[in-house]
């Protein structure tokens, strides 16, 4: 009888992350049955995103797919509700061999991306995609023109460089690593700066920007970073709150003169403060018609095999990688055995 192998977690720490063995899930209506590929890891603790094959019904054979992150967010913003249906917490992740899924939770995987690449598309890349679109009209990407500045080298900050510059923007990125920063400038960013050597890393961005700042900004570091930003966004521009690297919260020092309001800050430059919680489904269509139109392959900096998971995970945090981390699931094409039933395979 057909079984899956599946990392679990009890949300007790990543030394207690265990391979296991499952019974081989039956989809129901609308569902899909899913062998999946491959895996890219986020920072959002264990959740994954797959690409695959799908065994059932609703495609056809031999296509690929890749999950959507919340299959019950479909347009505009999400609400409270839809935030039982996302995978990795609190719905099981992908992290395993198969996986069934709601046929509305999935979408066609770009051909020209291997397996590797395409797994990360629905979370880092989408993510990036609603900060720099998100506030546009739906079907009315931009960006020609702007300044974009990209906190930090991880997947959702490589994914916006790649998005910025293919979209006619100026690209800013900071890092701690100079030889990340010559990679991020290998992909096309304009100017980068090391917030190590240059703490007030603020002034850095007026100053290679000619004092316009950023247009949009990646804000990844929380606590540690907020207030720079507010210091580093253009007159009428949009802080992205997307991670926290750097904390979730504030730490007062005694060097700390000024403590202005959140609202007056925003004021100031008349500037949005929003928070960035992936994307919905037509958002994520209308991402993959501009991947497919200008070919962005994903930079995947590691692959390990599934049997590696918990050291890829380590790895991650490690934050040692460039753009994205990937598990290799499967390189086979076999299917379960489905008893003469008509399968569809992605």
């Amino acid at each position: 009888m057909a079984s899956v192998q599946q990392w679990q977690t009890l949300q007790d720490g990543l030394e207690n992350l265990t391979q296991a063995t499952a019974p081989m899930p039956t989809p129901g209506r609308d569902e899909v049955l899913v062998k999946i590929h491959a895996v890219s890891l986020n920072y959002r603790d264990t959740e994954v995103v797959a690409v695959g094959e799908d065994l059932e019904v609703a495609y056809n054979v031999g296509d690929r797919v890749i999950s959507v992150c919340n299959y019950m967010h479909r347009t505009s913003h999400i609400h409270e509700k839809d935030m039982a249906a996302g995978l990795g917490l609190p719905l099981p992740g992908v992290l395993q061999t198969y996986r069934v899924f709601p046929s509305i939770g999935l979408l066609p995987a770009p051909a020209y991306l291997t397996d590797g690449e395409a797994c990360c598309l629905p979370v880092a890349s989408v993510t990036a995609w609603m900060a720099i679109n998100g506030m546009r009209p739906l079907g009315q990407p931009g960006g020609d023109g702007e300044v974009v500045l990209l906190q930090g080298t991880g997947g959702v900050s490589v994914a916006g460089l790649q998005i910025a510059k293919a979209s006619g923007a100026t690209a800013v990125v900071t890092s701690s690593s100079d030889d990340k920063l010559a990679t991020a400038k290998d992909l096309g960013a304009d100017h980068g700066i090391n917030y190590k050597t240059t703490p007030r890393w603020a002034e850095a961005v007026m100053e290679c920007t000619d004092g316009h700042g950023a247009d949009i900004i990646f804000e990844n570091g929380g606590a540690g970073t907020l207030r720079q930003s507010f210091d580093a966004v253009a007159f009428g521009g949009i802080i992205n709150c997307i991670g926290y690297l750097g904390g979730k919260n504030n730490k007062v020092t005694d060097e700390d003169e000024d403590r202005t309001g959140v609202n007056v800050l925003a004021l100031r430059r008349n500037m949005t403060l929003r928070g960035i919680l992936n994307g919905p489904r037509d958002r994520f269509e209308e991402m993959l018609h501009f991947y497919n139109t200008h070919e962005i392959h994903p930079v995947v900096h590691r692959i390990f095999p599934f049997e590696e998971s918990k050291t890829a995970i380590q790895y991650l945090f490690s934050a040692q990688h460039f753009g994205k981390v990937v598990i290799n699931v499967s390189n086979e094409a076999t299917l379960p055995d489905t008893k003469g039933e008509d399968m569809i395979t992605m």
